[in-house]
């Protein structure tokens, strides 16, 4: 293996079969990394459920229809209730005098405190299951998402080491800052996409129309929504890293860009009716930043330009 994984210059010549032994090896790295870190968020599903979990917390309206939300409004109303009236009932058991009185309420004092015991915890929303083995599956499935998230680093170090030799020196140049900038805005999508675009999503959603139906939010679609939203921002977040290497190559400029910024607007348009949640909240959520990083990219991508301008002007003049 390690000789199968030695460094790789572009001037080498490796045969098809040092090729696909290569290939192999990053492979079984790529795929024990990924079983490495499922199993870690496996073993900590509770954790990584709970991430999942809390968009749902506080995007319930203070009226909403939704039967879970009023039966735990009733519950904890009737628990008040019966609270407040065992309380009373003691304060008049002590001002009475009549012993059997006085036992009645003292009586039904404790009833209604049992009683209060027995009402269920308010706690905040989670997914429902159906199947008999949905929890287990539903769980499995998120922590395999979950450690090839986590994975991703090494996996697009592997994938990066391996096409690495195939560029000449100045197209690694490009794409060596490149390679090792899209762990980074990875996760940035995918901790922006958290924060903002699936608690509104969620919101909107969830309390659309609700006058209509009982809103019941099932594990599976709820949990394959949440993941393509947060993996769509981290690839959404991608985008500078191709407009920058794109222009660095030459194969567009940052001013043929600007120009034709209409037709990005229709791409970016395009791209948010086509990925999930076709709703008007989720699309402009995801959208909006689209436009933002190709404009920003553009910006990055003519300071660049303009560097690399001054200091080809720079040896010019001293070679002169």
């Amino acid at each position: 293996m390690a000789s199968a994984l030695r460094p790789v210059r572009h001037e080498d010549r490796l045969s098809l079969v040092e090729h696909l032994t290569e290939l192999r090896v990053r492979l079984i790295i790529c795929l024990v990394a990924v079983c490495a870190t499922t199993a870690l968020c496996m073993w900590q599903n509770h954790t990584v459920l709970d991430i999942l979990n809390r968009p749902l917390e506080q995007t319930v309206h203070h009226g909403s229809k939704d039967p879970l939300v009023q039966g735990a409004r009733y519950d904890e109303a009737v628990k008040r209730y019966l609270l407040e009236n065992a309380a009373l009932s003691r304060k008049l058991a002590a001002r009475e005098k009549d012993p059997a009185t006085r036992a009645d309420l003292i009586e039904l004092a404790e009833s209604g405190e049992h009683a209060a015991a027995l009402a269920p915890e308010v706690r905040a929303r989670r997914p429902v299951t159906l199947g008999v083995g949905e929890p287990f599956m539903e769980t499995l499935k998120v922590s395999a998402y979950a450690g090839l998230l986590l994975a991703l680093p090494i996996v697009l170090y592997q994938l990066y080491a391996f096409v690495l030799p195939a560029f000449s020196p100045r197209e690694r140049q490009v794409a060596l800052p490149a390679m090792l900038g899209i762990p980074f805005l990875f996760i940035g999508g995918v901790v922006f996409g958290y924060y903002t675009v699936v608690p509104r999503a969620i919101e909107f959603l969830q309390n659309f129309n609700v006058d209509s139906f009982d809103v019941f939010i099932q594990a599976q679609p709820y949990y394959k929504f949440v993941v393509m939203l947060l993996a769509v921002m981290g690839l959404l977040f991608q985008i500078p890293i191709a407009i920058v290497a794109v222009t660095r190559v030459g194969i567009v400029t940052p001013r043929q860009l600007a120009k034709n910024r209409r037709y990005a607007i229709l791409v970016v348009a395009i791209i948010a009716m086509l990925l999930p949640g076709q709703d008007p909240v989720t699309m402009l959520l995801l959208a909006a930043p689209m436009y933002v990083l190709f404009e920003a990219s553009i910006l990055f991508a003519w300071l660049l330009d303009r560097r690399a301008r001054r200091a080809e002007a720079a040896e010019e003049a001293t070679a002169h």
